[in-house]
């Protein structure tokens, strides 16, 4: 049988192919997903490709995550819970509006419903601070390699939060207690109606270069 000593050599040079495999410029496709991911805000109400959004979640748990906490949590929302949630929306902006015009509520109404899937995306509150920062963290990045395996698929997406996302309310449809998940935000996903293409701040204005 080879000893271990005669084998090293052959171990190491491995590591060092696949260091060196995983170092390289990324492919042109990868880097196109990354530059050409937009936000969408306005979608077909055409179905999912089976197994899509699954691929999404399973790249979500690939995200950098110091000390493999794992703080993300998903719901997958069902249509008696999006029709909740879409009063709650209707709810909220009135807080914020006062009375809506039919108009309005119409579009607050196509919002909630028009797109095929909405994902609630909660983090696991930790007791240390420091914890829950770097958790946060993990979580933004999972929400971001959703939203980047589906775009690499031709399906939009859209991370947002606010009022919906901090109501009580919300928290109770979705069964979530506030007390040990925090909501992150709402994923937003389906096929594009329109992909805007909005001004990004030149890099040369967000780098900063020291001796």
């Amino acid at each position: 049988m080879p000893s271990a000593t005669r084998n090293a050599p052959e171990r190491g040079s491995f590591f060092n192919a696949l260091r060196l495999s995983h170092s390289r410029t990324p492919s042109m496709n990868t880097h196109q997903t990354l530059m050409t991911r937009r936000t969408i805000h306005d979608y077909k109400s055409d179905p999912l490709p089976e197994g899509v959004l699954e691929r999404a979640l399973q790249a979500a748990t690939r995200a950098p995550n110091h000390k493999l906490t794992n703080p993300w949590r998903f719901t997958l929302m069902g249509p008696q819970t999006r029709a909740r949630i879409t009063e709650i929306g209707v709810a909220e902006k009135r807080k914020k509006r006062g009375e809506l015009s039919d108009a309005a509520e119409a579009s607050i109404r196509t919002k909630f419903s028009r797109p095929p899937e909405l994902v609630a995306v909660s983090q696991v509150i930790d007791a240390d601070p420091h914890r829950r920062r770097e958790d946060y963290a993990a979580v933004a990045c999972a929400i971001q390699n959703i939203q980047l395996s589906l775009w690499s698929e031709g399906i939009g997406s859209k991370w947002s939060s606010g009022g919906v996302t901090n109501s009580p309310e919300t928290y109770n449809v979705l069964g979530i207690d506030p007390s040990m998940e925090e909501i992150v935000g709402f994923v937003w996903v389906g096929f594009a109606d329109v992909v805007p293409d909005p001004p990004r701040t030149p890099l040369t204005e967000v780098i900063r270069t020291t001796a």
